[in-house]
């Protein structure tokens, strides 16, 4: 199986059954976002402790597999991290799928790289970009709780 492969198989396999999928009990923080162009929605559930770590994430929404896929990946990384290591990761990963070929943070492990480095090849596809970051956008607006709804056309 070659890399390309590999990536389109976590995709699809995040896709088909999203990680962390429902509402977080007792979460203290929620963000919800739209992609009008693709008909993605998602929902970040996010329940922070008093010393800003994210003891759970998850999400709920509807979407095409590369929206679905990264939110899955996206809580699996995120749980367990202050709010300052969630942001380093979301900084990396924008960049990444914008325009940095690799990841930077050390923050996660390998295999964590590996999953995420599977979105990368959207950055391709201008479209399917907002697919991929919908979720990570709307996490920042849970953490920074501004109550405004992500859009990707705005």
């Amino acid at each position: 199986m070659n890399l390309k492969e590999l990536y389109q198989e976590i995709i699809l396999e995040h896709g088909k059954n999203p990680n962390n999928f429902g509402k977080t009990v007792n979460y203290n923080k929620d963000a919800q976002g739209n992609n009008p162009l693709c008909g993605d929605n998602v929902h970040i559930f996010l329940k922070l402790n008093d010393q800003r770590k994210v003891e759970d994430i998850s999400f709920e929404g509807s979407g095409c597999a590369i929206s679905m896929a990264s939110a899955s990946i996206m809580t699996d990384l995120i749980k367990g991290k202050s709010d300052n290591e969630a942001k380093e990761i979301i900084e990396d990963f924008l960049g990444m799928i914008k325009e940095n070929p690799d990841l930077k943070t050390n923050l996660l492990k390998d295999d964590e790289k590996t999953k995420l480095m599977c979105l990368s090849g959207v950055k391709q596809f201008p479209m399917r970009v907002k697919c991929a970051t919908l979720s990570w956008h709307t996490l920042v607006s849970a953490m920074e709780n501004d109550g405004k709804e992500v859009s990707t056309e705005s």
